[in-house]
């Protein structure tokens, strides 16, 4: 069944026109919870452009958790709400394609408009103002660690049994992530830095033999209903040798790709450690420090993670996905469902071609069931 989402979205300018930004959140229609947020600076502007703008990034995250989804729009802006409804018309020429592109995003049918005061509009509004300091100070927005509170919380104790185990609440089927990290490369056994910003390394014949063990073994357990993956060459290539095996085919997660190692891309630690000592001191230190000459933390990352997973969750509802992807992306998602702090990627083993396995409830709790399991590759 198609999801329902609700888009708060909101613009701003200082000065009207003059430095401009605008920011949307995408709740869960029956929880209310926010699933993905958007916000950017976008220069000199006015109200009217930076509400609309918004608008239209509201609705695309939206679009990109599920394309057949409906949502219910709610705005603040008069205006907006009362020319995308159709009641008022558009006349100043620089809305009529703001408008035009808004529409073109959602079937009309599937998109209502709701107008809100203002004070019920302050996720939005607070993202809108972040991007317009961050253009002040002369860079981007950056996205925050992912509002994971619900999905860190520990799993509730269940009351204590009068005899056997207690029966926990009928929450539904959860969805279960099968977490399959891609075989090897030719840079794995040398553990030198392989991300996203380097070479964009093949399966070594190792690897491939490792993708192998692994569709035989999911195969036999004979689960999975659905395979994602991250577009990277070693990623695609040990989903579809697996997705071959059962029968499925890939649907390609950008947000599942490993971190942009910069300058570090294909050097061992020891080299890095030689070559830039302060940078990675820093970067071992902060999950907000970024690896020389590149654009992404582990903050980044975690909230492109979360944003992937929530995805993932809206689309595949109650099955079993496998989602094969790296070493980075996968400990984010094993840290955020057991609610631990960012320095604890650093105290997990994660072999090449391993498998973990995390479960996520209907109410917002999740559970590690499989941590680095290699029993296939022996």
């Amino acid at each position: 069944m198609a999801a329902r989402f609700i888009v708060e979205a909101d613009g701003g300018s200082r000065g009207n026109p003059g430095p401009a930004g605008y920011g949307a959140v995408v709740r869960d229609g029956d929880t209310g919870q926010i699933i993905a947020e958007a916000a950017e600076f976008i220069g000199h502007a006015t109200n009217n452009v930076a509400e609309y703008k918004g608008l239209i990034a509201g609705l695309k995250a939206a679009r990109e958790l599920d394309p057949d989804a409906s949502v219910d729009v709610r705005m603040d802006s008069k205006l907006v709400v009362e020319q995308m409804s159709g009641r008022w018309k558009i006349k100043h020429p620089d809305m009529q394609p703001l408008a035009a592109e808004a529409r073109t995003v959602f079937p009309r049918a599937r998109v209502t408009y709701t107008w809100i005061p203002r004070e019920r509009n302050k996720d939005a509004d607070r993202l809108a103002n972040e991007a317009m300091d961050a253009g002040k100070a002369g860079r981007q927005w950056e996205p925050r660690e992912p509002a994971a509170a619900a999905v860190e919380e520990p799993l509730p104790e269940p009351p204590a049994p009068k005899a056997g185990w207690a029966a926990p609440a009928d929450l539904g089927t959860p969805t279960t992530f099968v977490l399959l990290r891609h075989g090897e490369t030719p840079l794995t056994p040398e553990k030198r830095f392989s991300g996203s910003g380097g070479s964009d390394p093949e399966l070594s014949d190792k690897g491939r033999w490792q993708a192998e063990r692994a569709a035989e073994a999911l195969a036999a357990r004979g689960s999975v209903q659905a395979v994602v993956a991250s577009p990277m060459r070693r990623t695609r290539q040990t989903a579809e040798t697996v997705a071959a095996r059962l029968g499925l085919e890939v649907r390609y997660e950008d947000g599942l790709r490993e971190v942009d190692f910069g300058d570090w891309e294909g050097l061992t630690f020891a080299e890095v450690r030689e070559r830039y000592p302060d940078d990675l001191t820093a970067w071992l230190g902060s999950a907000k420090a970024k690896p020389t000459g590149s654009g992404e933390s582990f903050t980044t990352l975690t909230h492109r993670a979360g944003v992937a997973r929530d995805k993932i969750l809206a689309r595949y509802a109650g099955r079993t996905v496998l989602v094969v992807s790296h070493v980075s992306p996968i400990k984010t998602l094993v840290r955020l469902a057991l609610g631990a702090p960012p320095d604890s990627m650093y105290r997990m083993e994660l072999s090449a071609a391993s498998i973990c396995a995390v479960q996520y409830y209907a109410d917002g709790n999740a559970s590690l069931r499989l941590l680095n399991d290699t029993s296939h590759l022996r």
